[in-house]
């Protein structure tokens, strides 16, 4: 069967595609910039890619008109009018491009509803699945809680919590129930989904086994690691007080984080979870999930990650095509030096940031992301998917990658902190030499005032960086180097 699969570049879309090709369907991935989506080679035979942004009515006719079924895996995490907006004219323009086609089933994926939510997110969330079920096709409606997995933003957050704080001082909410489930359920449910006129036209919740608190989850988070977090729970509630805390202490942007804290005050459960039984499927336990999300972070094989969303800073999607280093009105830093080893240069400029750092003055590079954090920015704990590859869009620290390209020798990463200004950082190989530029466009008086404030330090940190990625190691120097990390 042909599937459509939107959303495909995202945290569920990613993990979602080798299921579907596995189960013996050809897919057809949409999403919004080309560039941004790479199939793995054992893939490429069953899919298929077409850029589509569903905001964008012209991009609608990529989509084949010979569709069996289709993945409704657009969502935007946000209370606010333009976004709910903008949720529901994606919905609007999907559903009218899907009645154009041959399409049988589609399955949406959304958030749980709760009683306890306002009645402007409550009708937020419901009109998008009413917006949905006019079209021609039978409709399954799924509803997710938080899921537990590698790279959700559920495992990061509690990650960064248990991390970063010797003792938790946690508002009320932290009471509050849910029923987390594994992202290897989420994924099961919807691949068992698609297609089974048994689930046709109906709604069901997915949840896992256990019913657990927010402060059970987080004492369990911290015996699997054997840590001990005390947590104090205050009798009281900020919204804004608390998202802002949560910000402090994780890696999600400071939006990202009052809507969670605005999930969090109310109980997320499953309502009608008879799917388990129609599809015989029996969730793992929340203790399982927390494994499964251990052992492949500790193997670096994490899929896809939230923080690769552009939802984790302020970054504007539709600047990301047009967006270019430029060369005119800017003050640009270069600095380059030759190298023995293109190979071992390259291993390096692609290893760097995240837990390895940026190779020299990493005490300074800490120091911009804790200031970026205290005026709202990123920071540094966003840190990378995978310790050793870099695709474009991925988040670095505080910058995002806009090119990436091994074989050439190129690098190009934005900035994302908070800035007077934009800036961009190159890495170059051009024959035996590597050439660093820092790109730096000011806005305004303050932009200026801050190049040349940061000047002196940008000569020290550069110079240094430089001098480190080029040194060559040999393979006995190497190997000392791996086994002392």
């Amino acid at each position: 069967m042909k599937i459509l699969l939107t959303g495909a570049s995202g945290y569920i879309g990613k993990r979602l595609l080798p299921v579907l090709v596995q189960n013996g369907h050809e897919v057809i991935c949409c999403v919004r910039n080309l560039k941004r989506f790479t199939v793995p080679e054992h893939l490429k035979a069953s899919t298929n890619i077409i850029q589509v942004n569903f905001l964008d009515k012209d991009s609608l006719k990529n989509i084949p008109k010979d569709i069996d079924g289709a993945f409704y895996l657009v969502g935007y995490m946000s209370e606010s009018s333009d976004f709910r907006y903008l949720a529901l004219e994606c919905a609007h323009n999907f559903r009218t491009a899907i009645n154009k086609t041959n399409v049988k089933h589609v399955v949406y994926l959304g958030d749980l509803l709760n009683a306890q939510s306002s009645l402007i997110n409550l009708a937020s969330k419901r009109i998008i699945e009413i917006e949905l079920g006019r079209g021609k096709y039978n409709l399954t409606i799924l509803r997710c809680g938080f899921i537990i997995g590698s790279g959700s933003y559920t495992f990061e957050l509690l990650r960064d919590l248990i991390e970063n704080l010797p003792v938790l001082i946690a508002p009320k909410w932290i009471k509050n129930r849910c029923q987390p489930i594994g992202i290897s359920d989420v994924i099961n449910f919807l691949s068992k989904t698609i297609l089974n006129p048994k689930i046709y036209n109906k709604d069901f919740d997915l949840g896992g086994p256990n019913i657990l608190t927010f402060e059970v989850m987080l004492n369990e988070f911290a015996n699997k690691q054997s840590l001990k977090r005390p947590i104090i729970t205050l009798p009281f509630m900020f919204p804004k007080l608390s998202s802002y805390w949560l910000y402090l202490v994780s890696s999600t942007s400071h939006k990202f984080a009052y809507n969670i804290v605005r999930r969090m005050q109310m109980e997320d459960l499953c309502r009608n979870n008879d799917i388990n039984k129609i599809l015989d499927i029996m969730p793992i336990s929340y203790g399982e999930s927390l494994d499964n999300a251990f052992y492949k972070v500790e193997r670096n094989e994490v899929v896809s990650s939230w923080k690769d969303a552009f939802i984790s800073s302020d970054f504007d999607f539709n600047t990301l095509n047009d967006i270019q280093v430029p060369t005119t009105g800017c003050f640009i830093y270069s600095s380059e030096k030759s190298f023995e080893s293109r190979e071992d240069c390259i291993h390096k400029i692609w290893r760097i940031g995240g837990e390895n750092g940026w190779y020299y003055g990493n005490w300074l590079w800490r120091l911009r992301g804790i200031l970026d954090r205290l005026v709202g920015g990123v920071g540094l704990r966003r840190g990378r998917t995978s310790w050793n590859e870099l695709n474009f869009g991925d988040t670095l620290d505080f910058w995002r990658v806009l090119y990436t390209n091994k074989k050439e020798g190129r690098l190009l990463l934005y900035a994302e902190m908070k800035l007077p200004g934009e800036a961009w950082l190159e890495f170059s190989i051009v024959e035996n030499k590597l050439i660093l530029t820092a790109t730096f466009t000011p806005l305004g008086l303050m932009g200026k005032v801050y190049w040349y404030s940061m000047y002196p330090f940008h000569g020290f940190i550069f110079k240094g960086m430089i001098k480190k990625l080029t040194e060559h190691h040999t393979a006995e120097k190497q190997l000392l180097i791996s086994f002392k990390k």
